[in-house]
Formats: C-alpha cells, structure tokens, sequence
C-alpha cells in the first residue's frame, strides 16, 4: 500500500482546498455554511448508528465553523444590528449543538440544520457585487 488514505477522500480534500483557495469572500461564507450543515448531518447520522466518536467529532466541527468562521466573519463595527443578531443566532446554535452532543438530541440538531439552510438561503440571494463589493 502507498498511503493509508482513501483516494475519494484525497479528492474531496483537493477539491475542498481548491474552493477555498479560489473563492471570493461571499463564496467563503457559503463554503462554511455547507460545512457546518453537513457536518450537523453527518453528526445526526452518527447518533442514529451509535457512533459517539463519530458524533463528538461531527459536532466539534459544525461548532468550529460556526463559532471560528461564521462568527468571526461578522463585521461588528459596520454590520450594525444585523452583526449583531447574526452573532446571537450563532452564538444559539452553538449551544444547540452542545446539547445535542451531551443528549444526542437530533431534534436539536434539526433546528441547526434548519437555520442554517435559512440564513445561507439569503446568502445566497445576495449578490457579491450588491454593496460595491
């Protein structure tokens, strides 16, 4: 064997990097909000085949972007109340997701996943050059 590797991981993670590497900001913001839902999936799906490694790690993720991505992108000083509902709605979901990792709650994994696909919906009804950007 060459690697321990599975080729369509590779893949996905060359893939993943090159998104990133080429990605304007709006793009980047999207990019998170697709890795904190699937990871909110992948964490709902682990709890169903009993996987708490699986589950924890999920779960660390979908904090991690949210919280160290998602929150950290919002521009306090000029994004005025919508910085700052945006950052308790965060901040909520973060709690959310605690929970569900200490209670293996897939209700409150669902309403993650639901308010996430909500605000990346208006994400993506914004468009990049909307503001001047």
């Amino acid at each position: 064997m060459f690697g321990s590797k599975n080729p369509v991981s590779a893949y996905t993670q060359v893939s993943i990097d090159s998104a990133v590497h080429s990605a304007d900001p709006h793009r980047l913001i999207l990019l998170l909000f697709q890795g904190a839902e699937s990871a909110v999936s992948l964490a709902r799906e682990s709890i169903r085949q009993g996987n708490l490694f699986g589950k924890s790690q999920a779960l660390s993720q979908a904090i991690d972007i949210i919280t160290n991505g998602l929150l950290a992108s919002l521009d306090g000083e000029n994004g005025g109340d919508l910085a700052a509902k945006l950052a308790a709605l965060y901040e909520y979901m973060s709690t959310r997701l605690l929970h569900a990792n200490l209670k293996n709650d897939v209700v409150a994994l669902d309403e993650v996943a639901v308010l996430l696909a909500e605000i990346r919906g208006a994400w993506e009804e914004i468009t990049p050059n909307a503001h001047g950007s």
